[in-house]
Order: structure tokens, then sequence, then C-alpha cells
């Protein structure tokens, strides 16, 4: 009787692991960490998961297809509109990436990559409307960094009012924070 409780312990704990399909990557930050669930068919290569061919070469494109959602600060959902950090979740979730809800959240995970090697998939950080804060307010997605510069998607809540494509000049030059990885290598430079 007192391995009965062992048993049936390791045989749910088997069944319930055995057949997931998720795959954790940990991120720490000072003394919280933070947890992105990959689903879907993945594969380990070290520490970092494989995204699957048809995920890496659709990130970007399908972010694209929501180029004119409107903006609604809050939202989640397509049909009604977007805020920056909804725009990031969808985009993300439709390939089973669990990312953060606001756009303050992504401060500390992922890997800061240096703006001149951003790639398409790569995200970018920006402050708020106040620069003089520091802190993270604002969220998008790299489509393209050639000799041109390098250009975006967000959903913004400005003249745009939407899921729009924009340049890292001027206006947005002066809010920029960082870009951060947070999808596997492979899954970049497939795209790129």
């Amino acid at each position: 009787m007192k391995y009965l409780f062992l048993v049936i312990f390791i045989g749910l704990s088997v069944f319930v692991f055995g057949f997931s399909k998720k795959n954790h990557d940990k991120i720490a930050n000072d003394n919280e960490v933070l947890t992105a669930e990959i689903t879907g068919e993945t594969s380990m290569k070290g520490d970092v998961p494989d995204a699957t061919p048809r995920q890496a070469s659709g990130f970007v494109e399908y972010a694209k297809s929501l180029i004119g959602t409107r903006y609604l600060y809050g939202s989640m959902d397509p049909s009604k509109g977007l805020d920056c950090s909804g725009f990031i979740n969808v985009v993300s979730n439709h390939f089973g990436i669990d990312v953060p809800r606001s756009s303050v959240e992504f401060t500390n995970i992922g890997s800061a990559i240096d703006v001149d090697n951003a790639k398409p998939g790569d995200l970018i950080l920006f402050t708020g409307t106040d620069t003089s804060r520091r802190v993270v307010g604002h969220i998008g997605i790299v489509t393209e960094n050639n000799d041109e510069g390098l250009q975006f998607i967000h959903s913004s809540s400005g003249k745009a009012n939407g899921v729009t494509i924009s340049a890292l000049e001027g206006y947005y030059e002066t809010r920029f924070v960082k870009v951060i990885r947070i999808l596997p290598a492979d899954t970049i430079n497939s795209i790129a």
C-alpha cells in the first residue's frame, strides 16, 4: 500500500509529461524566472529549441498579413483591433510561442542583439511616448535590415493607427531601447 501512491504518481507523471509537446526555455531575470513555451513540432539542438521550417518562414509573413488591423488598447483580438503587445502575442501565439502580455515584460527576456545584426523576426523595443523614461512601452517585429535601414512592423496608436511597417529613423530612433531575439537561431536564419 505504501508504494501505491508512488506508482500512481509515477504513472501520472509519465502520462502527463510523456505526451506533452512543450519545451521550456527558462530565462532568469534577477530573482524572477520567465518561461517561454515553444509548442508544436520541435527538436532540441543544445539548449535552444528549433522551430519547424514552416514556422520559421512564416513568422514575418503572418505578421504582415495583419497590416491594416486597427489599433485598440488592451486588445489581442484582430477582429476588434490590437495594441502593440497584443499584436506580438497574436503573431507569436499563431506559431505556438508563449510571450509576455505587456511590452514592458519583454525588457529582460531573450538575447539582446546589436541593431546592425538584427534580422527579420527579432523583436524591437521602444520607450513609451515619454522618451525621458527609458522604460519599454512599445514593441514591434523586425521585417528587414539592410543598406536602406531597419524596418519593423507594429501596431501603432499614432498617425498610422494600426498595424503598419515603419523605419527605425526619426521619432522611432529617439525611442529605441534595444532589439531582442526570442526565436531560435535556426528560425531567424531561415527568414533572413
